[in-house]
């Protein structure tokens, strides 16, 4: 009788226990029935298809920021290569990346015509890119910056573009490198009438308003010895990041079947890995040097 009385009470409670996963689930019901709605006001941010989904990120307030944590005037090295590796970080975590042109505080991601990520939605592919970049920045800045404390957390805004074809993406590249050109010539001859001529910065913009590229060439040459064209490429350029296939050598311990220790052998691997280069992507060159950027397939 014992035995029946506690089967009987298991009975009894997993009932109870049932009839309340019920009840649970018919107020989830309810509440999602009731509640649901609110999704109605989210917004269509589809891309596009058949378009190229540009992302450019820029920093907010660097101008503040390089000071605050002396960047060396007019181009600092860590800085520029810091920013290239967060770039970097960001396309081998998003693979649709097909190519990134970086100059400054400013990077701009090139993702594929038909990359269906995250249903081409725009708020995941800025979010996404925006967000990766800043925790990679701050997580790399100690590799980069190392007798310099990060004493705050930078910000990046980020914007999207659709380009509908080649020739429209290979311009917007084209504008990006104009940009850098125009933007490195005018602050290398700023900072050397600052620092080496001794003028104040509002003395600087004074002397150099209303000049031209080939007045900026001339001060460079006249005053300082400074041949602008021999200035490094990463300076005048910006860099460009592409994924090329790289033989990797490796050194691996391996036993010979008639040896009894083990022995070092090199081994020859191939990676896919995201390389920087410093070179023109206005003229065709670089385009025909590397098809598969465009490719439709690609």
């Amino acid at each position: 009788m014992l035995g029946c009385w506690r089967a009987a009470s298991a009975i009894s409670v997993g009932s109870g226990r049932w009839a309340g996963c019920l009840r649970g689930r018919r107020r989830l019901s309810m509440a999602k029935s009731k509640f649901e709605y609110v999704r109605d006001f989210e917004t269509d941010d589809t891309c596009l298809p058949n378009c190229w989904i540009v992302v450019r990120l820029d920093g907010r307030n660097f101008h503040r920021f390089s000071e605050q944590h002396e960047f060396k005037k007019p181009n600092d090295d860590r800085a520029l290569h810091l920013m290239t590796k967060c770039a970097q970080t960001v396309m081998q975590e998003l693979e649709d990346i097909a190519i990134a042109y970086g100059q400054s505080d400013e990077y701009s991601f090139v993702f594929k015509k038909k990359s269906r990520w995250f249903k081409r939605r725009a708020s995941k592919f800025m979010t996404h890119v925006v967000s990766q970049f800043a925790s990679s920045y701050v997580f790399y800045w100690k590799d980069y910056f190392k007798d310099q404390q990060l004493l705050y957390p930078p910000g990046f805004d980020g914007r999207i573009v659709l380009y509908p074809s080649n020739q429209n993406l290979k311009d917007y590249l084209s504008w990006r490198q104009a940009d850098c050109h125009i933007n490195n010539l005018y602050n290398t001859v700023f900072w050397m009438l600052v620092q080496r001529s001794g003028l104040t910065p509002v003395q600087a913009q004074d002397r150099l308003q209303g000049t031209l590229a080939g007045d900026k060439n001339e001060i460079l040459f006249s005053e300082f010895n400074i041949n602008y064209n021999n200035e490094p490429l990463m300076y005048r350029k910006g860099t460009v990041l592409i994924w090329q296939k790289i033989n990797e050598v490796m050194t691996k311990k391996i036993k010979l079947p008639k040896e009894a220790e083990e022995k070092e052998v090199e081994v020859t691997r191939t990676r896919t890995k995201v390389v920087p280069l410093h070179c023109d992507i206005i003229g065709d060159q670089f385009w025909e040097e590397y098809p598969e950027i465009l490719a439709e397939d690609s």
